[in-house]
């Protein structure tokens, strides 16, 4: 994926991508689990997708619920991806996986 397929620039390190829509109540939850840990990891950023306003991204990526979270690197290739509300210590390990070593 490219800064252009989110709408805004890919993280430095690592993106965490979320789909969501408007009346989904776990998203909330999600939401705020991503901007910490994109506040805790230096170099990753937490970019929200309107699922429902980007249906050519819902389409081509498969997402079937919301919330849906991919976990992209530097390159803005998908190395995770997770349905649901994730838990923290999830996401800090997706993201781990996700940077380059050093």
């Amino acid at each position: 994926m490219t800064g252009a397929d989110l709408g805004e620039g890919l993280g430095e390190r690592a993106t965490l991508v979320q789909f969501s829509t408007a009346f989904c109540q776990p998203c909330r939850a999600t939401r705020r689990i991503l901007a910490d840990v994109s506040a805790l990891v230096p170099g990753v950023s937490h970019v929200e997708i309107d699922a429902e306003s980007r249906l050519d991204l819902v389409r081509r990526l498969g997402i079937m619920r919301t919330p849906t979270v991919l976990v992209l690197d530097a390159a803005g290739a998908v190395v995770r991806r997770a349905s649901g509300q994730p838990r923290k210590a999830d996401v800090l390990a997706a993201v781990a996986d996700a940077l380059p070593p050093g």
